[in-house]
């Protein structure tokens, strides 16, 4: 058996219009496919998608952001109840970054967007991740996200460490 690597993260969004738009006009997102609603009855959905009794799909896409993986939303139906987003400190939170080519001048452009930009950029210098600068921000619904770029080689890569896959290095 032989692991070929990531093909893409899923995640749930609150409202698929809402969160293709921010995709499409923040990171240049391409929808590539576009599945609907997902008509199966309640024991394929436990089974499945180990999702409670009542609850359905309501939307599913797959969009690509440059290269990678593709990120697969699902808007679901039938959830009781006020959904919160996990903080980065609990069990189970995750974010996702996108490689650009200057963190500093993306956040500039996102700033002046009015998208929703927590502290930074942020170079580090010196340790495993020298060069590496990075910036979080939060989607409409809260999701937090990332944008990186690199000045040169991460410390551990000087250092001898194995080259740390990205976009712009699997190009």
């Amino acid at each position: 058996m032989s692991i070929i690597g990531l093909h893409h993260i899923g995640f749930t969004v609150p409202d698929m219009d809402q969160a293709i738009e921010f995709f499409r006009d923040v990171f240049g997102a391409v929808t590539v496919m576009e599945c609907g609603s997902v008509d199966v009855d309640d024991d394929f959905m436990a089974r499945h998608l180990g999702v409670p009794k009542g609850v359905k799909i309501a939307d599913q896409r797959v969009i690509q952001v440059g290269r990678g993986g593709s990120l697969e939303l699902f808007e679901y139906a039938g959830v009781a109840g006020e959904q919160h987003l996990k903080h980065n400190g609990e069990v189970g939170a995750m974010h996702i970054a996108f490689e650009v080519d200057d963190a500093f001048a993306v956040a500039d452009r996102m700033r002046a967007a009015g998208v929703d930009l927590l502290e930074g950029p942020t170079l580090i210098e010196g340790g495993p991740m020298d060069n590496l600068v990075w910036l979080y921000l939060r989607a409409p619904w809260g999701q937090y996200l990332e944008i990186v770029s690199a000045k040169g080689p991460l410390g551990y890569e000087a250092d001898g460490g194995p080259a740390l896959w990205t976009p712009s290095a699997g190009a």
